[in-house]
């Protein structure tokens, strides 16, 4: 009998001598397309926005990104992106909300009443019309999440329902003006302090104090991923990321505080942004939202109470409607029966813009923030070289289609 061969003898490696693990080191250009790939949602309409900015820049020759316009910018779309955050959270947990323009309008009317005709004090007026767009928004919830009626239904009867309301309250009049204090909700900006130094000197410690923020924030994402053996971006390539990050901070900053400082609004949008950026991230209700809108059945069966958190999430979508609402009628400085036209419409299509699924499960407040900008920009842009609504109209619809159609594109291309 001849001698046993062995798999070492004929070169092979043993079954029980585990394999020699590859190299993993990949270069620049391998590392940033699959960084590209994986963030391609998050991070695509970021640079969309950015090459929306550079084409109007220079189409209007300079006049989009002077000081002026760009807080005009900010003030004119404030109500619609505070519309966006609440539509993001709805989307994400499946369903669609058709009724925060009418709530809106009609929470606008409710304070114009309450303040013109019945002298009511603006603090006491405001809180009656957010307590207003917390009971619309637990009305509906309750229809949605309790009954089980879907909420393109019950947002519709919504949407008919608020805005037969705002026409009872004004009819065809507008009633106005309203207390300094209450246009100063979307009008008003920091006040100035200390030396003069041709700049806002509040803007400039709140720029500085953001970009702390976002670099510490950046650094510690990092730590978190390197901690779970996640892949990261080298060093080069990460720090690259910080310099731009810290770049548009500061352009940014240098922008508004070579005008009039950081308005009202902008403060009140930071607040949004940053709450509902957490409570989505790391709070356990947004964890609940994002398993709800993926996959209600599995969620049902992980324990998540599917009908409180629906209901919650119309609950903070109509107090946002509200919020908005008061925005537009401290900008308009009175109550018109006009209010809210077309908002909803605004609302989601900045949402999907974002980077919000039709399916749900799927998107950032941070996107829904984007997408607000992307469609302002197109706006202020647009005006500025005279193209006229009608085509105007037509370009938006454009986007929004795109938008979509990158987001079934992309669910093929990862399905496959």
């Amino acid at each position: 009998m001849g001698p046993v061969t062995t798999a070492t003898s004929r070169g092979d490696t043993p079954k029980d001598t585990p394999p020699t693990p590859r190299p993993t080191g990949r270069g620049t250009a391998e590392l940033l397309l699959d960084a590209a790939r994986r963030n391609m949602r998050q991070y695509g309409m970021l640079v969309a926005l950015a090459l929306i900015v550079i084409l109007f820049q220079i189409w209007t020759d300079g006049v989009l990104l002077k000081p002026n316009n760009v807080t005009n910018l900010v003030l004119q779309n404030s109500y619609i992106l505070v519309l966006a955050i609440g539509m993001m959270i709805v989307i994400i947990a499946g369903h669609i909300d058709l009724s925060v323009g009418s709530l809106a309008a009609f929470v606008s009317a409710a304070c114009a009443v309450m303040m013109v005709e019945h002298d009511m004090p603006w603090v006491l007026a405001l809180a009656i019309g957010l307590v207003i767009g917390a009971i619309a928004g637990a009305w509906q919830g309750f229809w949605i999440a309790y009954l089980g009626i879907p909420s393109f239904i019950v947002t519709l009867a919504g949407m008919l329902l608020f805005r037969g309301g705002t026409q009872i309250f004004l009819g065809s009049r507008s009633l106005g003006p309203f207390p300094d204090g209450f246009q100063k909700i979307a009008t008003g900006y920091l006040p100035e302090v200390g030396p003069n130094t041709n700049y806002h000197n509040i803007t400039l410690l709140l720029g500085l104090a953001l970009l702390a923020f976002a670099l510490i924030q950046e650094v510690r994402d990092r730590r978190r991923q390197k901690a779970y053996d996640l892949e990261v971006l080298p060093r080069n390539l990460f720090l690259a990321k910080c310099v731009a990050l810290a770049a548009a901070v500061l352009a940014f900053t240098m922008t508004l505080a070579s005008y009039r400082g950081v308005p009202v609004v902008l403060l009140l949008l930071a607040a949004l942004l940053l709450g509902f950026g957490y409570v989505m991230r790391n709070a356990v209700v947004g964890r609940h939202v994002y398993a709800l809108g993926g996959n209600q059945a599995a969620a049902k069966l992980s324990g998540v109470k599917d009908k409180r958190v629906t209901f919650l999430v119309f609950v903070n979508m109509g107090v946002l409607a509200a919020l908005a609402g008061v925005v537009y009628a401290a900008r308009l400085n009175a109550g018109v029966p006009q209010a809210g036209i077309n908002f909803e419409l605004e609302a989601i299509a900045a949402a999907f813009i974002g980077g919000a699924s039709m399916s749900g499960g799927v998107g950032t407040v941070f996107g829904a923030i984007i997408g607000g900008l992307v469609l302002g920009v197109l706006n202020n842009g647009m005006s500025l070289v005279g193209i006229g609504t009608d085509y105007q109209q037509v370009i938006k619809g454009l986007v929004l289609l795109a938008a979509v159609g990158f987001d079934v594109w992309n669910k093929r291309r990862v399905g496959a």
